[in-house]
């Protein structure tokens, strides 16, 4: 796929990803500009900054999407941000949320306003909710799994609470709020009423207007009306009611005493079960259904964001939703503040095609207007119409046009590309994370740590069987619900055809979750009637597995399932089946992401621990690591193909940042160095375990895990009085997360708290800091080499990343080493003043001394992070003077000859005249303390083709020339001059010839 990227999109040459919180607002981000600017980097990437549930730390769970967050400052902040923006000619990616919102903590008022409102609610289109679901008595209701316990305990114990206010009832538990359906308030307000006729007579006027609101209420609408002019009855008449409540109580303190009274009585007595038969009475009859969150698994009807069920999906799909959710979004764009999108989770969407096509339309409306000098909001129809016409023309001639920058969050198996049809410019850069990752993991070595993993673990774990038994097993256990739904669907396709209505709904499900559990994508994007080849192939092979899995089963059910999956429809199948085939592939689809999300991502990755540096999002375990040959042809190819996609090392979503996995990646060259340690660490600190039910706790597993997880998030420079307290903390919060994710000893539903503590003190006991303790004594002479191989392979996999096609994206923090692991440890606060004093130093010591004297001194002593730091302002600076170059320039893998040639990865970027070639080694551990000089690389060579002897080039790191030489009928550059003073290089074209 050529993409034809035309029109105004405005592409980033370097984004910064800043997490916003209520510890990073605007005015922060508003403080760090010039810094990012000084960088080198062109946009911000900000995370989810509209309305999020009140202390959200991420900004994922999204209550409005037509609100900035307040929590982040006003709006004034806003502007004052974006103005900084502007002023530095900075641009700004925005993280966007389009397939879920918080429907937990009751802010959310879509979500309420459906809970009190039902199926006839003015925003039920919204959210993905099944009225008719498969359990009967949830019909018209919504499952609300928010309990700590069964419901009957939670409401005997007082824990759901009754209240009113302004005119309102609702039920509390803790933070969540319920609201009471109005229809349903007439028991609470005629409770006790003979009471309440001893203080008034029967003709006083407020005992009048109690009345008359009580039979107001009877008369309102149920919210099962779907009526159009009944259902605007109802919300026109309940608030009106609310009013006069309210009004009633304020004027009339005795009716306020009844009802408060009345609301104290409703919320029961603990101790007496049958005080709280009111209350259950009132619950049965609203619209949502609270209930263990266990019962999640089985009956919940709405669907979620993975198995989260606090984040709801919407509808994104119906044109309302669309347009309502993106009113703000739209509103920056016309601005300028907002000059591209990321958009999270588009797997999630159920047509993530149309998704694209319609938001690179809306965009295209809000910024053509804004070069008119108007807005959507104040401008013809007439005008409106006629952008929009000019955009469809232009996709008629270009269907992959694409004026506005827009990435989509996409995880690419092996070897799967991203649809061709996706308006976009490409992915947030998992793929690119993976594959840099994989160049710096020794090939060769694989079949020794398939030994020495499975000597250790005392097993031989097989990749592909962990991950098909943990998708089943997210299936049983998480997601439950959303394959039942699935199941019945498929059931009710089967019984409208005499070939396959005799299939049981048992079977059908059963098979189902075969099928789901050997697929090898996150899913397919079949839209219409016609299925692509490359989702035919996919869709062939998982059914062909699940078929030769289960010979037991029939295998007419599998071929059915193909049937219905691939569109083959039957000479019967008339024009409205068709289309309930073509609506069970589409939720089909959007079911096979999240399962494989759970079971791959947050469960295999935890369960085979080979070499956790290959276990990271959009990667594969199994194969151990990337030939060069392979990372420079999908260089080529993105080169070819998306040449704007993002390039992540470290992301919010990554398992381990990018300094951890290059340090554990270090451990691929040398085997028997390993297997050393593992066997010395496990014999000192055998005697820390502790004996759980008959067995030895922490596992063989999570102590091999364990161990990666200390060499490669070990600071590279020596504790402070708190940190080595601090590291401790990290790495017990880490082990709970991965054995919980593991779902081997303990799990987020069971916990296993012995297990746990068992493995807390193993971690305390190996990681006492005191003389005696010979683990850490050990750990302390072993690791400084592996530290230091570890920095230069983040300093190459930093060059990498910022050379090759596509945009460089920087994960906040990691212009320093950053030895973080999974979230939340990798929100942690970043210390900014710090990072912005070391590149004024950088830049001022570079005017004194000069670029090779500085690049010297921070080889000398790498454990600050200063020499990656400079590196990539170095590198940041150098792209965006020459955009041009890296952003249209062809790619060259370049040979290296010699001894040391698979040490190397080389190659060039060239372009109208313009050349550039980055120089990246691996495999320091074999290149001696100093990776630099004669003696190290010896005779090895880069070979320049179409070059000429007596070019020069300058390195960027050093300021230094060197020259190409002639050999054997080739041109080349010898390593031991590119790499002399500096561990990589960037050298630019000077486009002279010296004198020879």
């Amino acid at each position: 796929m050529q993409q034809n990227v035309t029109l105004e999109a405005r592409v980033p040459t370097a984004t910064y990803r800043l997490q916003f919180n209520g510890d990073f607002r605007f005015c922060d981000a508003a403080r760090l500009v010039p810094y990012l600017d000084a960088l080198g980097v062109s946009d911000i990437y900000a995370s989810p900054f509209l309305k999020a549930r009140t202390g959200s730390m991420h900004g994922y769970d999204i209550v409005d999407h037509n609100r900035l967050n307040p929590e982040l400052g006003s709006r004034d902040d806003f502007n004052a941000y974006c103005a900084m923006l502007q002023r530095h000619s900075m641009g700004q990616i925005l993280d966007f949320v389009p397939n879920h919102m918080c429907v937990e903590g009751g802010e959310n008022e879509r979500w309420l306003d459906l809970l009190e409102n039902g199926p006839s609610s003015a925003h039920g289109e919204f959210f993905d909710v099944d009225w008719s679901p498969v359990k009967k008595e949830l019909t018209d209701k919504v499952l609300i799994p928010v309990l700590g316990d069964q419901y009957g305990t939670i409401l005997e114990n007082g824990e759901l609470v009754l209240s009113f206010q302004e005119g309102a009832f609702f039920i509390s538990y803790y933070e969540h709020r319920f609201p009471i359906i109005p229809k349903t308030y007439s028991p609470i307000l005629t409770h006790r009423l003979h009471e309440l006729e001893r203080l008034f007579p029967p003709d006083h006027e407020a005992y009048r207007e109690l009345l008359s609101i009580v039979t107001a209420i009877d008369h309102l609408p149920f919210y099962t009306e779907r009526d159009t002019e009944r259902v605007r009855e109802r919300y026109r008449e309940k608030e009106v009611i609310k009013r006069r409540l309210w009004t009633l109580c304020s004027e009339n303190w005795p009716i306020k005493e009844f009802i408060d009274e009345n609301v104290r009585i409703f919320n029961g007595e603990k101790g007496n079960p049958r005080s709280f038969d009111l209350l259950d009475g009132l619950l049965r009859q609203q619209v949502y259904r609270l209930a263990h969150w266990r019962t999640a698994t089985d009956e919940i009807n709405y669907r979620r964001f993975f198995d989260i069920n606090a984040l709801g999906a919407i509808r994104m799909e119906t044109p309302r939703v669309f347009e309502e959710t993106h009113r703000l979004v739209m509103e920056l764009v016309s601005e300028g503040t907002v000059t591209g999108l990321r958009i999270d989770h588009a797997d999630g969407l159920y047509d993530p095609t149309d998704y694209f096509r319609r938001l690179q339309r809306a965009c295209f409306l809000e910024t053509r207007l804004a070069s008119l000098g108007g807005s959507a909001g104040e401008t013809p129809e007439t005008l409106r119409e006629t952008i929009l016409q000019m955009y469809d023309e232009m996709l008629e001639v270009s269907p992959q046009t694409m004026p506005f920058y827009i990435v989509g969050e996409k995880i690419l198996m092996k070897n799967e590309r991203l649809p061709e049809d996706w308006p976009i410019h490409g992915t947030t850069g998992y793929e690119f994370a993976n594959a840099v990752t994989g160049l710096m993991v020794d090939t060769r070595n694989g079949r020794e740590f398939d030994a020495m993993y499975a000597r250790f673990i005392q097993e031989r774990p097989n990749f592909a069987e962990i991950t098909y038994l943990k998708k089943k097993q997210v299936m049983r256990f998480s997601m439950g619900g959303e394959i039942n739904t699935l199941g019945h669907y498929l059931n009710t396709l089967s019984e409208s055809n005499r070939h396959t209505r005799d299939f049981t709904l048992g079977s059908l499900t059963r098979a189902l979750m075969e099928v789901i559990a050997h697929f090898p994508v996150y899913r397919t994007y079949t839209a219409t009637r016609k299925v692509a080849d490359r989702d035919r192939q996919y869709i062939e092979y998982a059914v062909a597995k699940a078929k030769r899995r289960n010979p037991a089963m029939s295998e007419s059910i599998f071929t059915f399932i193909e049937d219905v999956l691939l569109l083959r429809f039957y000479d019967s199948t008339g024009g409205e089946e068709q289309k309930q085939w073509l609506d069970f592939v589409m939720k089909f689809q959007q079911l096979t992401g999240p399962v494989m999300a759970k079971g791959l991502e947050d469960t295999a990755f935890y369960v085979f621990n080979r070499l956790v540096a290959l276990n990271e999002v959009g990667g594969t375990p199994e194969r151990f690591g990337l030939t060069m040959e392979a990372f420079h042809g999908q260089n080529i190819e993105r080169a070819r193909s998306t040449p704007f996609t993002m390039l992540a090392t470290s992301t919010h979503d990554t398992k381990r940042s990018e300094d951890v996995r290059a340090r554990i990646s270090v451990l691929s060259e040398d085997p028997t160095f390993w297997h050393d340690c593992l066997m010395r660490w496990s014999r000192i600190n055998r005697g820390h375990k502790v004996i759980v039910q008959g067995v030895k706790v922490p596992d063989r597993n999570e102590e091999y895990l364990l161990y990666q997880t200390i060499v490669g998030a070990w600071p590279a420079e020596e504790f402070t009085a708190d940190g080595h307290g601090a590291f401790v903390d990290r790495v017990r919060q880490y082990m709970l997360k991965a054995m919980r994710e593991a779902k081997v000893n303990t799990s987020w539903i069971n916990p296993n708290p012995v297990h746990e503590e068992a493995v807390h003190h193993f971690v305390d006991a190996i990681l006492r800091n005191v003389p005696t303790n010979g683990f850490l004594a050990d750990l302390r002479r072993t690791l400084p080499p592996l530290v230091r191989c570890g920095m230069l392979n983040s300093l190459s996999q930093t060059l990498l990343k910022a050379a090759s096609p596509g945009i460089p994206d920087f994960y906040q923090g990691t212009e320093l080493w950053d030895f973080s692991l999974v979230d939340p440890d990798n929100r942690r606060p970043v210390d900014f003043d710090k990072r912005s004093v070391m590149l004024e130093g950088l830049r001022l010591a570079e005017q004194e001394r000069g670029t090779l004297a500085l690049a010297r001194e921070l080889l000398a002593d790498m454990a600050d992070g200063r020499v990656k730091l400079f590196l990539v302002w170095k590198t940041l600076c150098f792209r965006r003077d020459h955009r041009s170059l890296f952003e249209a320039g062809k790619y060259l893998p370049l040979e290296v000859q010699g001894e040391r040639s698979d040490n190397v990865c080389a190659f060039e970027r060239y372009n109208d005249g313009e050349s550039v070639i980055a120089v990246a080694p691996r495999f320091f551990s074999r290149l001696g303390a100093v990776p630099a000089g004669g003696e190290t690389w010896q005779d090895s060579r880069i070979v320049i083709p179409f070059e000429s002897a007596g070019c020069a080039y300058r390195n960027i790191f050093t300021g230094k020339r060197v020259v190409t030489s002639p050999r054997e009928g080739q041109t080349i550059l010898p390593l031991a001059d590119v790499l002399a003073d500096f561990p990589v290089a960037l050298l630019e074209a000077v486009r002279e010839e010296l004198p020879r």
